[in-house]
């Protein structure tokens, strides 16, 4: 919608682009969630593999660790599903900058990849709640079936 003052444009664009940007904020919080969470991944891993831990049988072990590896594989692919969503929705921003500027409606092109960030973003919530998942349900068949002291 150009008026053809400039200012005014560049106001507009500012408007268009603050909701995108709080989003990029959200994108961001959940990456920090998820690059966490691959540190304690690789954290306990490292334990199990160096055997700095308390001794275990080398069974529950081996378990342990292709538990920690499927939650490591969804987990990285969480973090590449929201960092392409993060990218995208910066792109959103930028079309809608570059539109203001250069006077070419990139309404399609800006509604496209909204649409892919947001198939993205659910892609890496749907990884990361598998990931969940995986740890609870080891956390159940292992760690809960043991006897607990003074029970």
């Amino acid at each position: 919608m150009p008026t053809g003052s400039p200012i005014v444009d560049l106001a507009h664009a500012i408007q268009l682009a603050v909701a995108p940007v709080f989003l990029l904020t959200g994108v961001g919080a959940i990456l920090n969630v998820l690059t966490n969470r691959l540190a304690r991944i690789v954290d306990r891993t490292r334990v199990l593999e160096e055997g700095d831990g308390p001794v275990r049988d080398a069974y529950a072990t081996a378990a342990e660790l292709v538990v920690l590896r499927r939650r490591g594989t969804l987990i990285n692919s969480a973090i590449r599903f929201c960092t392409f969503s993060a990218l995208l929705v910066s792109g959103v921003v930028a079309a809608i900058f570059l539109g203001t500027f250069v006077r070419i409606d990139f309404s399609l092109i800006v509604a496209a990849t909204f649409v892919l960030a947001m198939l993205s973003l659910m892609a890496g919530l749907v990884s990361f709640l598998r990931e969940v998942q995986a740890a609870i349900r080891f956390v159940r068949s292992h760690v809960g079936s043991r006897e607990r002291p003074g029970r």
